[in-house]
C-alpha cells in the first residue's frame, strides 16, 4: 500500500501545471507587501488565510473527482441551493444585507453565495461532459437546461441582495457556455431580449443600487474620488510609504480590500498598476490556453475557462470601479485584496483544475489509492 501511495504522489505532481501556480506567486508577494504596509495585523491574518487556502488546495487536489463527480456534484449543488434558500429565513444581516448563515455554537458565519460559484462550475462541467455539444453548438433545449443551473442561484443571490456576486456568477456561467459552444442564433436572440428588458430590470433595482449607477453616471462617490486622488498622486513611479498620505492618513476607505488597487497606484505608480494587470492577463491567457489544449476533455475545459472568466470579471469590475468607470459593487481584486473566503474559494477551484489535469489519463482510483493508467493510444 505504501508503494502505491508513493506512486500516486509521483504521478499527480508529475502532471501538474506548474506554470499556472508560479504565475500566482508575484500577485501574492505584491499583495502581502501592500497589506503589511497598510496594517501589520491584517498582514498576519492574511498569512493565516494563505495557510488555510494552501491546505484547502492540497486537500481538493487529492480527491478523486473523476470518480465521484457523478454523485457528488448534484448533491453539492442542491445543498448549496438549499443554503441560499435558508439565507432568506435564518440568514444573518450585516450592513443591511442578509447574506450570511451563522453556524450554531461557534459564532462563525458562512456566505453561501461564495461557495455556489464552485458548485455551479462543477454542475456545468458534469452536465457538459455527459452531453457535449455538436459542431454547431448547443441547441435551445440544452441551452435552457444549462441556463437553469446558472439562473436559479443568480436569482437567489440577487434577492439577498448581492447583485455584484450574482452578476459575476451570471457572466462566468454564460462565459463557460460561450467557450464550450452554443448556436450563435441563441446569443443574438438573448442579446436582443436583454436590450429590450433593460429598462424593466432597472426599475426593479434596490434604491442603493440605483444610487450607485447614478453616482457612476454623474458625480463620483467619495470612495472613487479618494481612489483617483491616490492613483493620480502616485504618478508614473509611485511614492514612498511615508508620502502615500491618501492611505496612511486614512483618506482612502477600505484600502486593503476593495480599493487596494488605488493604494498600489499610490505606492508604485502607473508602472506598478500595469505590472499587476499584465500578470492577471498572462494568467487568464494561460487558463484559456489550457481550456483549448484539453478541448475534448470537457471537465478541464469548463474549469479552466470558468476560472479565466471568474478572474477576468473580478479583476475588470474591481479596477474599473476604482478608477470610476464602473459602479461601486464591492468586488475584491481576486487573490490580491485582503480577505479569506474569496481567496480560499479560488484555491479550491485551482486545486480541482490541477487534479483534473494531473489525472486526465487515469481511468479510476481504488480505495488503496492505487491508480490504473490507460494510455490514450489504446483507444485510438
Amino acid at each position: 500500500m505504501m508503494e502505491s501511495w508513493f506512486d500516486f504522489d509521483k504521478n499527480i505532481f508529475k502532471h501538474f501545471s506548474y506554470l499556472l501556480m508560479l504565475q500566482l506567486i508575484p500577485l501574492f508577494l505584491i499583495s502581502s507587501y501592500l497589506v503589511n504596509e497598510i496594517n501589520p495585523q491584517l498582514f498576519n491574518k492574511q498569512m493565516i488565510y494563505y495557510v488555510i487556502a494552501s491546505i484547502a488546495f492540497f486537500m481538493v487536489t487529492f480527491i478523486p473527482w473523476r470518480q465521484i463527480i457523478w454523485w457528488f456534484v448534484p448533491i453539492f449543488y442542491l445543498v448549496n441551493l438549499g443554503l441560499l434558500v435558508a439565507v432568506e429565513f435564518v440568514g444573518k444581516t450585516i450592513l443591511g444585507a442578509q447574506r450570511w448563515i451563522e453556524i450554531p455554537g461557534i459564532g462563525l458565519t458562512i456566505q453561501p453565495s461564495e461557495f455556489i460559484k464552485v458548485s455551479v462550475m462543477m454542475m456545468l462541467a458534469f452536465l457538459i461532459s455527459r452531453n457535449p455539444p455538436d459542431e454547431k453548438g448547443y441547441g435551445v433545449l440544452m441551452f435552457i437546461k444549462l441556463s437553469l443551473v446558472i439562473v436559479v442561484p443568480f436569482l437567489l443571490i440577487a434577492k439577498e441582495p448581492d447583485l455584484g456576486t450574482a452578476l459575476v456568477l451570471l457572466i462566468t456561467g454564460y462565459g463557460i457556455l460561450f467557450i464550450v459552444g452554443v448556436n450563435w442564433k441563441i446569443w443574438v436572440t438573448l442579446a436582443i431580449v436583454l436590450g429590450l428588458a433593460a429598462p424593466f430590470l432597472y426599475g426593479h433595482l434596490k434604491p442603493y443600487q440605483k444610487k450607485r449607477i447614478t453616482d457612476f453616471v454623474g458625480k463620483p462617490s467619495y470612495h472613487v474620488k479618494q481612489a483617483l486622488i491616490a492613483i493620480g498622486s502616485g504618478g508614473l513611479e509611485g511614492k514612498p510609504k511615508e508620502e502615500a498620505t491618501q492611505t496612511q492618513l486614512k483618506f482612502l476607505p477600505v484600502s486593503s480590500t476593495d480599493f487596494i488597487f488605488a493604494y498600489l497606484g499610490e505606492r508604485f505608480g502607473f508602472k506598478g498598476m500595469i505590472t499587476v494587470i499584465v500578470l492577471y492577463m498572462l494568467l487568464i491567457f494561460n487558463l484559456l490556453y489550457i481550456s483549448s489544449k484539453y478541448a475534448t476533455d470537457y471537465l478541464i475545459k469548463v474549469f479552466a475557462s470558468g476560472l479565466a472568466f471568474l478572474i477576468f470579471v473580478y479583476m475588470g469590475v474591481n479596477i474599473y470601479m476604482v478608477i470610476g468607470l464602473a459602479p461601486v459593487v464591492g468586488l475584491p481584486l481576486p487573490m490580491f485584496s485582503h480577505g479569506g473566503t474569496s481567496f480560499i474559494i479560488f484555491a479550491i477551484i485551482f486545486g480541482i483544475l490541477q487534479n483534473l489535469i494531473a489525472f486526465k489519463d487515469y481511468s479510476r482510483y481504488t480505495s488503496d489509492s492505487k491508480i490504473t493508467m490507460i494510455a490514450q493510444n489504446d483507444f485510438q
